[in-house]
């Protein structure tokens, strides 16, 4: 079995649409056929083509992980500049606001989404992608959303040493409250 991690900035993501699309569809099968609007492709797949629009400032990484040639999993984000929206609605549990959400394009990367298709999972493939995404990164610290009712996505993060610092509702149409949670990243 041979296992390759794919690197892809902004532009080679938008190219590589389809697979991203399969994998999420692999991965959030459950979640599709449950009807939660929020979870359907169509509007997952938007999400995906803002965060990948040329508009937005550079730095997108997306990760794609296979298995013998096949995509199995796949994880993305990106730095947090000065005019970064991801903070918007964010409520903290304790600290200054104002100083947390400070943002200059090195302090913080956003993990916004890490996925392994459903026939795949219990392998390590999403720590793998996990520390093949963030092993590198120079900011000071990553972050991420995590639905606070998905138990095995959270203690998962929880061991792998996220803290939760607040809730936030992005805002995208039909989008749930997360937990949002902070990693200090070891090269930051």
């Amino acid at each position: 079995m041979t296992i390759a991690f794919d690197h892809h900035d902004a532009a080679a993501a938008r190219a590589r649409r389809d697979t991203v699309q399969h994998i999420y569809e692999h991965a959030y099968a459950d979640a599709i056929a449950g009807g939660d609007p929020f979870e359907q492709p169509g509007p997952f797949m938007e999400r995906f083509d803002a965060y990948t629009s040329p508009d937005r400032p550079s730095g997108f990484e997306l990760v794609i992980v296979t298995i013998d040639g096949e995509p199995v999993g796949q994880t993305w984000g990106w730095p947090l500049g000065q005019r970064s929206g991801w903070w918007g609605g964010l409520r903290l549990d304790d600290g200054d606001h104002e100083e947390f959400t400070a943002e200059d394009g090195r302090r913080t990367f956003a993990l916004s989404e890490i996925m392994v298709a459903k026939e795949w999972t219990g392998r390590g493939l999403a720590r793998a992608l996990h520390d093949e995404l963030l092993g590198g990164r120079g900011e000071q610290r990553a972050t991420l959303l995590v639905d606070p009712v998905n138990d095995r996505a959270y203690d998962r993060y929880a061991r792998w040493g996220w803290s939760k610092v607040g809730t936030l509702r992005p805002n995208w149409p039909d989008a749930p409250t997360f937990d949002v949670l902070i990693l200090p990243l070891p090269l930051g």
